[in-house]
């Protein structure tokens, strides 16, 4: 992608300029997931506390006090990985961090998304605020420099096992610090050709940083790339989540089903947070809707919905309360301080941990489930629209003239290949290891691998409900009564970029135009739903 905001996979520029214009301060306290969402996607700035640069000075003269020690000190005075054991001579070891860097910035493959290295920059920042990792206040200055002035380093997709964090990634982003390698500069919300590091900081009025001991190691040590990705995805599944009630609440209408199995009597009975908030939105929904009124009566001799329908809050909630989970995962991990070795408050210089993956890894792989899980349901309930046995009385695949026009048949098709694919991304990149460093780090957790699966799903999802929406919104105009009045909202809005029913046109352009109102968060705002992380019922 070249856009600086673009959402993942699709070509929808977001706004600029989140949290109203005022700099985001790093390091009085943890970031929120929003708050990530809002410069890594919306590109705000940063400010840097002052009391949080203290800290980090007071953390940098301990590592100081540390260089002239004799005993070995992990990223100080040795080697790295296989290499901890390797002592390293004072005069060789500024040398040595700038050979970490040169040696980790190793990824490989298409440049990542800049909204995901610029979230990887800020929590990489957050964590040297915190006084734990040893750099010099400089490095930090620089590093909210480089957010500010949209300078993003350039970052291979290939390079992560997730453990020791995402060495090479960030790598990258420490190679750029040192005046290295490229990157890519932002100008009017896009980021254009790539050009040499040393080029946009000269340009942007930033000096190079000169690293020294424990630095690079400090720079690098993290999980900052996958749980940027993991604030991102559940930025867009906070809308998603919503439009997939959307979705199944305009097919239940459209397809004659009932609303009685989202009573708020029944969803107690099982009490699931999320179940509860899936069935209140789809309630809700179709509340005053005239199609569903117009079938209550004793001559409908059905007794229940397709599961598709009829089971879509436990589904959809399911989604929500992963979701949930996810979410508190994410806020932990923003309030922590993620390096190896860590300054503690003592002054002591301590080996950890905390760098593995393995709980960012796990919940990134979670939700791929639950979003391949879905759009499934998603897929089944377009595909009743399209069945004439089992759409009550509408055109076989909704055409105009079946047989001479083909109507939605093939937009099932791509939803299905689509599903397909997001079956084949939830399975977990969690579960597996590739030991490396000379089987010093014999278990990683793939975390950067499982992020990267999970912002395609995202995407996916994304496509499927635009289709389902688009198919919804032909089947409940072709039976001529009027949709209720949230759902009417929705129709009206697609119809201003996508014509009704008619001879057969171009389905690509109309899928894509119901992919934008779907990214844009238009549908759920003309529906009445709120874009909130709880996604509760309006």
């Amino acid at each position: 992608m070249s856009d600086t905001n673009v959402a993942p996979g699709i070509g929808i520029v977001r706004g600029t300029g989140s949290n109203g214009g005022m700099p985001i301060v790093i390091g009085d306290t943890p970031l929120t997931r929003h708050q990530v969402v809002a410069v890594a996607r919306a590109g705000a700035s940063v400010e840097l506390s002052k009391a949080a640069l203290d800290r980090v000075a007071e953390a940098r003269a301990v590592i100081d006090g540390l260089a002239s020690d004799t005993r070995p000190h992990y990223g100080i005075s040795t080697g790295f990985g296989a290499l901890a054991n390797t002592q390293i001579a004072p005069d060789d070891r500024a040398q040595l961090q700038r050979s970490l860097i040169r040696s980790h910035a190793a990824s490989s493959g298409d440049a990542v998304e800049t909204e995901v290295v610029r979230g990887l920059m800020l929590l990489r920042l957050q964590t040297l605020m915190t006084g734990r990792t040893g750099v010099k206040p400089e490095t930090v200055r620089l590093y909210a420099g480089m957010l500010n002035a949209g300078i993003t380093p350039v970052v291979g997709e290939y390079g992560s096992l997730g453990c020791s964090g995402d060495l090479a990634p960030l790598s990258h982003v420490a190679l750029a610090a040192m005046g290295e390698g490229m990157v890519h500069v932002a100008a009017s919300g896009s980021r254009g050709a790539a050009i040499p590091a040393a080029e946009a900081l000269s340009a942007a009025g930033l000096e190079p940083v000169q690293l020294a001991e424990k630095e690079g190691l400090a720079l690098i040590n993290g999980t900052d790339g996958m749980l940027a990705m993991l604030c991102l995805a559940l930025d867009d599944l906070d809308r998603l989540l919503l439009t997939a009630d959307l979705a199944a609440a305009m097919s239940v209408e459209g397809l004659l089903g009932t609303d009685s199995p989202f009573a708020a009597d029944l969803m107690a009975l099982r009490p699931h947070p999320g179940q509860a908030a899936s069935a209140a939105n789809i309630a809700a929904l179709l509340a005053d809707s005239p199609v569903v009124a117009s079938h209550k009566g004793p001559e409908d001799t059905r007794v229940q919905d397709a599961y598709s329908l009829r089971c879509a809050p436990q589904v959809h909630g399911t989604a929500r309360d992963t979701h949930a989970h996810a979410a508190r995962v994410a806020e932990i991990e923003l309030a922590s301080a993620i390096d190896n070795p860590v300054v503690m408050a003592d002054g002591r210089v301590v080996s950890n941990g905390n760098f593995h993956g393995a709980p960012v890894a796990a919940v990134l792989d979670f939700l791929a489930i639950v979003t391949a899980d879905v759009a499934s349901m998603s897929e089944r309930r377009t595909d009743r629209f399209l069945d004439p046995a089992r759409n009550y009385g509408l055109h076989a695949f909704l055409a105009d003239d079946p047989g001479v026009d083909s109507g939605l048949m093939i937009a099932q098709y791509t939803q299905a290949g689509i599903v397909s694919e997001l079956k084949r991304l939830a399975a977990p990149a969690s579960v597996d290891s590739i030991p490396s460093s000379a089987m010093q780090e014999d278990h990683v957790s793939m975390g950067w691998g499982a992020a990267r699966k999970l912002r395609r799903s995202v995407d996916g999802l994304q496509r499927v409900l635009a289709v389902e929406l688009m198919t919804a919104a032909r089947g409940t105009e072709m039976r001529g009564d009027p949709a209720g009045p949230r759902t009417g909202a929705v129709i009206a809005a697609l119809r201003e970029t996508v014509e009704g029913v008619g001879p057969d046109r171009i389905v690509a352009d109309e899928i894509a135009h119901a992919v934008e109102l779907v990214a844009s968060g238009r549908a759920i705002a003309e529906a009445g739903l709120t874009d909130s992380s709880e996604g509760a019922a309006s």
